[in-house]
């Protein structure tokens, strides 16, 4: 979106970013935009979703010339914490078994992108009690950047920093139409800045998250308040003053919704400071385990997508 933006914060030209990878956004992503009928093995199971994520990895690697990259993966999609805060959080997604509702044929595919991740040696780590984009929150301030956070999560906007050179590679139109988002995409696709987003999404609401937002509130109102009186807590005390401006029926919204906003930030903000352990991050020019590789490419019918990914890797200056 912003390539005044990129160059910018890319500094010194050989200066090569880390890619972080939210790697549920891209699978499910691959599920649904590969057909059941267009990826299966020789037995019939399908592996849409890997030979997408795959053919993803390979495209981002190609384009972004990384040259260390980790997946981050969801140990907890809805984590206690959140759901004591605000209990509608992903509730509408709770399969009646419990845990994820998740498409029968997905959820077999997801150990084989971890194996073929492993056999080509890139990092795949999630955390106890977090969600992916809390461990994409944690990396994006504990790495060296350049950042890059792939993802098609829009709360993970809130991790823009161009102080860190941290931006969004947001993939909502797919990879090969990625929106490369610093502080000023930000603030031109939503009216706040980045370190704003947490806010402007609670007053706003989320029905994907289960977040009801402010009833009457759309991002218009959320980005004009917080324009106007920087944060939430902000636009809170103003509240209790009478002359702070507002019109009447949108200060009876805010005031029946404060204890919403008294926990949706809280709920809305990625954590960045999950325990992870020390991280190998540079991507091999090579496969680690060239022999597991080519073993995982015959048994799932991956063999191109595996190659394409290796070229692409072996490519990199």
């Amino acid at each position: 979106m912003s390539s005044v933006g990129c160059a910018r914060l890319s500094g010194v030209a050989d200066q090569q970013p880390i890619l972080l990878i939210d790697a549920p956004s891209l699978y499910f992503r691959a599920y649904f935009g590969v057909p059941e009928s267009a990826a299966r093995t020789d037995d019939g199971q399908p592996v849409n979703a890997v030979r997408g994520f795959l053919d993803m990895l390979a495209q981002l690697v190609r384009t972004r010339r990384p040259d260390r990259m980790v997946c981050a993966l969801d140990h907890d999609w809805r984590p206690a914490w959140r759901v004591e805060l605000l209990p509608s959080y992903k509730a509408h997604r709770v399969a009646p078994a419990g845990g994820e509702e998740v498409p029968d044929t997905l959820s077999p595919q997801v150990p084989v992108i971890l194996d073929v991740l492993a056999a080509i040696g890139i990092t795949a780590v999630g955390a106890t009690g977090y969600e992916a984009d809390d461990v994409l929150g944690t990396l994006s301030v504990t790495q060296p950047g350049p950042v890059e956070v792939v993802s098609g999560d829009r709360d993970l906007f809130q991790l823009v920093d161009d102080d860190r050179r941290v931006r969004l590679l947001y993939i909502g139109r797919g990879v090969a139409k990625l929106d490369d988002c610093d502080d000023a995409a930000v603030r031109a696709r939503y009216g706040v800045p980045a370190d704003r987003y947490a806010d402007f999404a609670a007053l706003r609401g989320d029905p994907s998250d289960g977040l009801p937002g402010v009833p009457g509130v759309g991002e218009k109102t959320a980005a004009r308040l917080i324009d106007r009186y920087g944060d939430l807590p902000g636009i809170l005390a103003a509240l209790d003053e009478p002359g702070s401006g507002f019109a009447p029926g949108l200060r009876a919204k805010l005031d029946g919704a404060r204890d919403y906003l008294a926990v949706a930030p809280k709920v809305v903000r990625v954590a960045t400071d999950v325990p992870l352990p020390a991280l190998p991050t540079t991507l091999p020019a090579a496969p680690a385990d060239p022999d597991r590789l080519l073993e995982l490419a015959q048994r799932w019918n991956l063999a191109g997508s595996c190659r394409r990914l290796v070229d692409a890797l072996a490519a990199r200056p």
